[in-house]
């Protein structure tokens, strides 16, 4: 795009993506009178995943705006909670966020993870045949226009990434249900039906069992469970004053 240009004005959230605009809250773009609204704002490093209301010269406008020159735009972040209409909120995280996906697993919600590193296209097709929301820290993959819906993890810590993901999206949390290895669904499990997965010790001390449908790993209230207990109960803490 190299034509007449157009002022672009960012909310505080967004400058993250756009280094240029940090000192001013905006950068001038060309335009070219084929390109959209949307496609210049991701020229200018925004995905649009992260884009909610778009504004020209003071009215709302869509992605598909073709903007004129000297127009004013005003763009504003995705509004939170964040609403995916279509089908169950389900995610899918890339080969980054491991911590992320075993604590949403923990608190019980469909979250779908991929250990390794598979690409951006076979993660954009698992997106949309699944109708996954894709959560990554990647901006490449979230401009794929394959993703059924996507969202930029801003944060690299754990501790705050997963209250971020539930302020936007507000999951249904049921803690204790999912398998935080594979995310299959939990079930109640005899001492007997998991024998062979307990140390001698463990056998001994814990009576209370569940173990994953799918993939039979077993469950139980062990050394580490304070620390879960501790991360479900801020969750649903904060799921609750959210409401």
């Amino acid at each position: 795009m190299n034509g007449p240009e157009i002022h672009v004005e960012f909310a505080p959230e967004l400058l993250v993506f756009v280094p240029r605009a940090r000192t001013t809250g905006g950068a001038v773009a060309p335009t070219d009178g084929v390109s959209t609204l949307g496609h210049v704002v991701e020229s200018l490093g925004v995905p649009l995943t992260e884009v909610g209301a778009l504004f020209v010269d003071g009215r709302a406008v869509p992605v598909s705006h073709l903007p004129a020159a000297g127009e004013s735009v005003t763009v504003r972040p995705v509004a939170h909670p964040q609403r995916v209409p279509g089908a169950p909120l389900r995610f899918l995280l890339d080969v980054h966020l491991g911590t992320l996906a075993r604590r949403l697993r923990l608190l019980g919600v469909d979250t779908a993870y991929e250990s390794t590193d598979i690409g951006d296209p076979a993660l954009a097709a698992r997106s949309a045949s699944e109708k996954r929301v894709m959560l990554s820290r990647d901006r490449g993959l979230l401009r794929r226009r394959e993703l059924w819906a996507g969202a930029f993890v801003y944060s690299t810590g754990p501790d705050e990434q997963l209250p971020y993901v539930l302020d936007r999206f507000r999951p249904e949390l049921r803690p204790w249900t999912r398998c935080t290895a594979c995310n299959g669904l939990l079930r109640a499990a005899t001492k007997d039906e998991v024998a062979d997965q307990l140390k001698g010790g463990t056998h001994r001390s814990y009576d209370v069992f569940a173990q994953c449908a799918d993939c039979g790993r077993a469950y139980w209230r062990g050394a580490h469970h304070d620390q879960l207990e501790a991360i479900v109960e801020r969750a649903l803490s904060r799921v609750a004053q959210g409401n």
